[in-house]
């Protein structure tokens, strides 16, 4: 592997040195980061800062003007000492000549300094907007699987904490780049024209300070890198207890839970603190040799005003040249003193990445049909289907559905109702065997025609923050006020709403706030009623309702089922009687088919079921 130390003119090179390590990281896993460069890593960096690069070549221009200002300042200090060293010797003319200069130096070097950053503000806070809008889209069309296989708090750290993280990175390395690069040349530069020996003593003793960081670096990449995974791993916890926190309370799981919260908070503090001590060693360390640099080119520079040996140098001619070599010494204290965001940042990039590049959802083919009119024929032929490969679920299903036919779905938990419903909306393709949609092949429709053509009721309700209204037109954020009461009035839902503080204008909380568990589904019942869809999926979507206002809400759904393929997943029979077709499954099979009538006398498992729920 090639010497990362090498150079000993580039602030980047220390960068890199000090972003490295985490490399031997895996992806694939909830929390942990992928296998990328540094190099790499810092070319996808680069991706999110082209488009504003106008923001970067003004941030790297006022950089370079501040600090060549800032490297002039020397020069003028060391002519006004020379000017006035010797008693009756000072020439009073000349040094209020090289005192306003220096004024108007100072200032255009804080103007240019304040441009620089501005840019680079802007220019880190859209990169870091962009990275974030780029998350944020790729989990939109991620498949349903991913979402599954993945804690979601990790997710929703990878989103906001990481990329904050990475900004915060993208600040301090482009602050302490333009200004290091320009600095290290600028000062190289003006140190050769006062003293060639002096500079070169200068240039031989920095690599000590570069190898430094760098070796402390290493030693602490992996601690950062794991205290990222850690930390996603407890925002996943926090999200879960948080999102559950009735059924904590209920089941009196608090304990364990802020014990688990305790473990991870403490492995947390203890990779934290092991990174941050790390790191801390670094800037101590550069300092420590830049300062021996220091005390070399002041012992030297006094002897050659005294001997003339290596250089012939004035009193003036020492501070300048002690003023550029702190100068020259000082980008690299800068870069090991934000060496913690530094990897931090790299840590989390490895984490966004690890994001950006997980599989999507397979794309609708090139010649996808967009379904404009759907009639409701669905045919489900010979479907198997597994979310473990070795593990099958449902075996041979075969279902033809006409237009208008109520089709229900019984059976033990676990015997594959909601993943035929999944399989559907194409939430994930089959294994084998095919569904047709009007005859066409569901995989050769476009995603977004075939679930439009699909109306969903699920058992768990979901809400947002907003308006009752807004929540209601989620599936028609077009419609009227008067159509999004009449989906109301038909789920029965619209008498509570009015009884709220302001209406259908109350703005409830996130997941309902205060609304009972049958209250938020006639929430969700009237949605679906607003989109009117073609088929209808009903999973559980009266479970949560009281036996008087399920009576209510089955009559706004036989209205609503009226002339549409249904399909009903229910554990309450009362609910299915008046089905055109009932689907006994046991173990992902249909072993048994027909109407309620039908199976009661055939004395199967369906008239076990029903007999069992309605036993005196």
């Amino acid at each position: 592997m090639p010497n990362p130390y090498a150079s000993t003119g580039s602030v980047a090179t220390v960068t890199s040195s000090i972003a490295g390590g985490a490399d031997d990281l895996t992806g694939g896993g909830p929390g942990s980061a992928p296998k990328l460069s540094t190099g790499t890593v810092l070319a996808r960096l680069a991706a999110y800062v082209r488009p504003h690069a106008g923001l970067f070549v003004l941030s790297f221009i006022s950089a370079a003007v501040s600090v060549i200002l800032q490297l002039y300042v020397p020069i003028q200090i060391g002519r006004a000492i020379d000017i006035i060293i010797g008693p009756g010797q000072v020439d009073f003319e000349a040094l209020l000549v090289l005192a306003t200069q220096l004024a108007a130096v100072v200032a255009g070097a804080a103007v240019t300094q304040w441009i620089q950053g501005y840019c680079i503000n802007r220019l880190s806070y859209r990169a870091v907007r962009d990275m974030r809008v780029e998350t944020s889209e790729k989990i939109g069309r991620m498949p349903l699987s991913f979402i599954d296989a993945h804690p979601h708090g990790d997710l929703i750290s990878r989103v906001v904490n990481d990329v904050d993280q990475v900004g915060d990175g993208l600040l301090q390395g482009f602050t302490n780049l333009f200004t290091g690069v320009v600095t290290i040349v600028g000062t190289l530069v003006f140190m050769l024209t006062v003293s060639v020996p002096m500079a070169i003593v200068v240039v031989l003793v920095t690599p000590l300070s570069i190898v430094a960081a760098g070796l402390i670096a290493k030693l602490s990449n992996k601690s950062f890198a794991a205290q990222q995974c850690i930390q996603g791993e407890l925002g996943a916890h926090v999200e879960e207890y948080v999102g559950r926190q009735k059924l904590v309370a209920a089941f009196g799981f608090a304990p364990r839970a802020e014990e688990r919260f305790g473990s991870l908070n403490s492995e947390l503090y203890t990779a934290g603190e092991r990174a941050q001590f790390l790191s801390s060693l670094s800037n101590p360390g550069t300092r420590f040799i830049n300062n021996i640099i220091y005390a070399v080119v002041g012992v030297l520079g006094c002897a050659c005003v005294i001997t003339g040996w290596p250089a012939v140098l004035t009193v003036g001619g020492v501070q300048t040249f002690l003023s550029y070599a702190n100068q020259y010494t000082k980008p690299f204290n800068e870069v090991t003193s934000v060496i913690t965001q530094i990897q931090t940042a790299f840590a989390s990039a490895r984490r966004v990445f690890a994001l950006v590049d997980s599989a999507e959802e397979t794309p609708d083919a090139p010649t996808a049909i967009e379904l404009t009119d759907p009639q409701g024929d669905v045919q489900i032929e010979h479907v198997d289907f597994s979310y473990v490969p070795d593990r099958p679920l449902l075996r041979d299903i075969c279902v033809h559905a006409r237009p208008g036919m109520r089709f229900a779905l019984v059976g033990p938990t676990g015997c594959g109702k909601t993943t035929l419903i999944n399989l559907l909306l194409r939430f994930y393709d089959v294994n084998a065997g095919q569904i047709l949609l009007d005859g066409h092949d569901i995989r050769q429709l476009t995603r977004k025609s075939l679930r439009a053509a699909f109306g969903m009721v699920l058992q768990e309700t979901w809400l947002f923050e907003g308006t009752v209204a807004d929540n209601i037109a989620y599936g028609r954020p077009d419609a009227t006020r008067e159509q999004v009461i009449a989906a109301a009035e038909r789920a029965h839902a619209d008498s509570f709403i009015r009884a709220l503080p302001q209406g259908y204008d109350t703005v409830i909380g996130e997941d309902g706030g205060t609304f009972s568990q049958g209250q938020k589904q006639l929430l969700c019942i009237a949605r679906i009623m607003l989109t009117d869809p073609a088929i209808l999926l009903l999973d559980e979507a009266t479970s949560s309702i009281d036996t008087r206002t399920e009576l209510q809400v089955q009559e706004a759904f036989d209205q609503l089922m009226s002339g549409r393929t249904s399909f009903i997943v229910a554990h309450r029979l009362s609910t299915i009687r008046n089905a055109d077709c009932i689907l006994m499954m046991r173990d992902g099979q249909i072993i048994e088919r027909g109407t309620h009538d039908e199976l009661l006398a055939r004395g199967g498992a369906y008239a076990e079921l029903y007999n069992a729920q309605f036993a005196e």
